[in-house]
C-alpha cells in the first residue's frame, strides 16, 4: 500500500497579506476559487484512492484541513498528526513512517507531498508517482526532480546520474541553492533538475536510513508518538517530547547521505507558489497582460489585482496589488520576493497583521472583527450547524450578544436560553457562558466586548468539544 503524507507547514510569508500564520498558504483562496490544500488532496486521492491520507500540520491548522475536506465532501480515510511546534520535515516524516509501519506493516510506502504545491497535469503526476512507487518497491528512497524552466537561484538542484528505469535515475549529488552563474550552467546542461521536496519512501528502507544517519530524529519521533494524545483520528504530539526532535529537513537528515537514492524526472508542471507572480500566472491575462477581472484599470500593463473590493488603477505597469481587508500590498512584480521583508518588519511593529486576518476561522465556524478599539471590540460570529464554542469565561471583559440570524442556544451563568433573531443577552465579567447551534442552519451573532483587554488569551475554557479545554 502507498500512503500519501501531506505536510502542511510554513507561513508563506511572501504571499502576505493573503497568507498568514493562522491561515497560511495552503488554505488561502486561489484566483480560481480553490485552495492548494484541496488540489493536493484530490491529487493524493487520484493515485491512492483506497489508502488513508496522513496530514502533518500545526495544532492550530488541523481544523482548517478538516473544514477543507468537509467542503470537498471527501469521505476517504484520514489521519491527523498535529505538531505543537515546528521541527522541519525529518521529524514529521519519521513520525508518519513509524505510525504507518505499526498500522499497516513493513510493505507500506509513503508518498510525501507538500500541501502548497500547484500541479495542473494530474495525469502526468500520476505517471510519475507510478514510476516512483516502482522504484520504492525495489528499495530506493525516491525524490522527484522538476525540469528547470529558468536559472532559478531559490531552489535546490539534483544532478541526475545513471538511468535505472524510464524517467528514473540515480542521484549523482544534491546541490544547495546556487548562485546565478551556476544556475545558468545547470539549465544549459540539461542533467540537473529542481529539488521538488516530494518523495516516495519504502518505510523499512526509510527507517533503516534514519537509524543510520539520523538516529536522534528517529528516537525522538518514537518517544513523541509514545507520549502523544490520541483522540479519534487525531494524534496531538506531546510538546515536551517533540521539542527534543532535532529541527532538520529530510534532505539533510537522510537523502544527501543515503546510497539508495533515486530520482524520478517529473513529467508534469509544478510550482511551489512561493510568491505572488506564481499565483498571478494562474490567471488568464487580457491583451495588455493585466490580470484584474472585475476591477477598473486605465492605461495599465501587466498589473495583477486580488481583492474582494473594487480596485481602480491608473497608469501603472508591472505591479501586484493585493487587498486583504486590513492590509494592502502594492509591489513591483520584480520585487515580489522581497515581500518577506515586509512580514519581518511587521512582526516587530504590528505582529497581529502577520498572524490573523479580520476573519478568523475556528473549529466551530468563524468570527470577523468589525471594530477594534481600546475600550471595545465588536465581532460578527458565525457558528456552523451542530457546532459550539467552549464553555468559558473572561476576567477582563463583558460581552453583549445579539442574534442576527438563526436560532442560538445560549448558556449564561446558570441559565440556558434559546435566542432568535433580534434577541440578546448580556454576559458579565467572570460569568461562564457558551454559544451553541443545535439547528441545521448557521447562526450569526454580533458580539460587543467591553473592558480593558480583549486578547484571545483571556479565555478560561471549562468544556470544549474540540479538545481545547
Amino acid at each position: 500500500m502507498m500512503i500519501p503524507v501531506i505536510l502542511c507547514g510554513g507561513a508563506g510569508s511572501r504571499l502576505w497579506p493573503a497568507s498568514r500564520e493562522g491561515f497560511p498558504k495552503p488554505f488561502m483562496r486561489l484566483p480560481d476559487g480553490d485552495s492548494l490544500i484541496a488540489k493536493t488532496i484530490r491529487r493524493a486521492r487520484s493515485v491512492a484512492p483506497e489508502a488513508p491520507i496522513v496530514f502533518v500540520s500545526g495544532t492550530g491548522h488541523g481544523f482548517l484541513i478538516q473544514q477543507a475536506i468537509s467542503a470537498m465532501e471527501d469521505t476517504g480515510s484520514v489521519q491527523y498528526m498535529l505538531e505543537p511546534v515546528g521541527r522541519n520535515t525529518a521529524p514529521a516524516v519519521a513520525a508518519a513512517a513509524l505510525w504507518a509501519q505499526a498500522r499497516y506493516g513493513e510493505d507500506v510506502r509513503l508518498l510525501v507531498l507538500a500541501a502548497d504545491h500547484l500541479i495542473s497535469d494530474v495525469q502526468g503526476f500520476a505517471r510519475s508517482v507510478a514510476a516512483a512507487d516502482a522504484a520504492a518497491k525495489a528499495g530506493a528512497l525516491v525524490t522527484f526532480g522538476i525540469a528547470p524552466t529558468q536559472p532559478e537561484t531559490g531552489y535546490g538542484y539534483l544532478q541526475q546520474g545513471e538511468e535505472i528505469a524510464p524517467d528514473t535515475f540515480k542521484v549523482a549529488r544534491f546541490v544547495e541553492k546556487p548562485p546565478l552563474a551556476d544556475a545558468q550552467r545547470y539549465l544549459a546542461a540539461g542533467t540537473y533538475t529542481w529539488n521538488s521536496g516530494m518523495f516516495c519512501f519504502p518505510v523499512v528502507e526509510l527507517l533503516a536510513a534514519m537509524q543510520a544517519f539520523a538516529p536522534k530524529v528517529l528516537q525522538a519521533a518514537g518517544a513523541t508518538l509514545a507520549a502523544s494524545k490520541v483522540r479519534g483520528n487525531e494524534i496531538t504530539f506531546d510538546k515536551a517530547a517533540f521539542e527534543q526532535c532535532p529541527a532538520i529537513s529530510i534532505d539533510y537528515a537522510v537523502m544527501e547521505k543515503a546510497m539508495n537514492v533515486a530520482m524520478v524526472r517529473a513529467r508534469f508542471d509544478w510550482s511551489d507558489v512561493g510568491a505572488w507572480p506564481a499565483l498571478a500566472n494562474t490567471v488568464k491575462p487580457d491583451a495588455k497582460g493585466n490580470r484584474a477581472e472585475g476591477h477598473h484599470l486605465v492605461d495599465c500593463e501587466n498589473v495583477f489585482v486580488d481583492s474582494v473590493r473594487t480596485v481602480a488603477v491608473v497608469g501603472v505597469s508591472n505591479a501586484i496589488i493585493v487587498d486583504a481587508g486590513d492590509a494592502i500590498l502594492v509591489t513591483h512584480t520584480d520585487r515580489a520576493q522581497d515581500v518577506k521583508k515586509i512580514t519581518e518588519s511587521l512582526k516587530l511593529t504590528q505582529p497581529k497583521l502577520t498572524k490573523l486576518h479580520l476573519t478568523v476561522r475556528r473549529p466551530w465556524g468563524s468570527y470577523t472583527i468589525l471594530e477594534d478599539r481600546d475600550d471595545c471590540k465588536v465581532k460578527r460570529l458565525s457558528v456552523n450547524p451542530g457546532a459550539s464554542i467552549s464553555l468559558q469565561l473572561h476576567h477582563k471583559r463583558s460581552e453583549h450578544w445579539v442574534v442576527v440570524d438563526g436560532v442560538a442556544t445560549v448558556t449564561n451563568g446558570d441559565q440556558v436560553r434559546t435566542l432568535k433573531s433580534g434577541e440578546s443577552t448580556f454576559i458579565p465579567v467572570g460569568t461562564k457562558h457558551r454559544l451553541e447551534n443545535k439547528t441545521d442552519k448557521p447562526v450569526a451573532i454580533i458580539e460587543t466586548q467591553v473592558g480593558n483587554y480583549f486578547g484571545e488569551d483571556d479565555i478560561i475554557r471549562f468544556d470544549d468539544i474540540y479538545g481545547r479545554a
